[in-house]
């Protein structure tokens, strides 16, 4: 479950900001995680919402989107649409793919309150 230490880094990026802006509290918070970075989005919104009680980040509104997998198959020279790692192709259906979105995970807004 890693996904405790990457709410622990969503919530020091948070706290940070909310430290160097001067704001007091975030109303929301929207994240992205791909669909292939490899997170569990209900695994991370738990954990973000234990660890946020009692800092700027408490009773905040989380939201999660999950952009599409991309890769690039090196068969077909195609990027294509995959819904996991280790999807084959779907133009060929070559296993020899390479990521080119949907891995990341990153703060993408907040709104906050003075």
């Amino acid at each position: 479950m890693h996904e405790v230490s990457l709410a622990s880094g969503i919530l020091k990026i948070v706290e940070a900001a909310a430290l160097r802006e001067q704001f007091a509290r975030v109303s929301l918070l929207r994240i992205e995680a791909g669909a292939l970075a490899g997170v569990e989005e209900r695994a991370l919104r738990f954990a973000l919402e234990v660890m946020a009680r009692d800092t700027c980040l408490q009773d905040a509104l989380i939201e999660i989107e999950t952009p599409p997998g991309e890769a690039w198959c090196s068969e077909c020279s195609a990027t294509v649409n995959i819904m996991a790692r280790g999807d084959p192709c779907g133009q060929c259906g070559n296993y020899q793919l390479r990521p080119t979105g949907g891995t990341e995970l990153r703060v993408i807004e907040m709104m906050v309150d003075d």
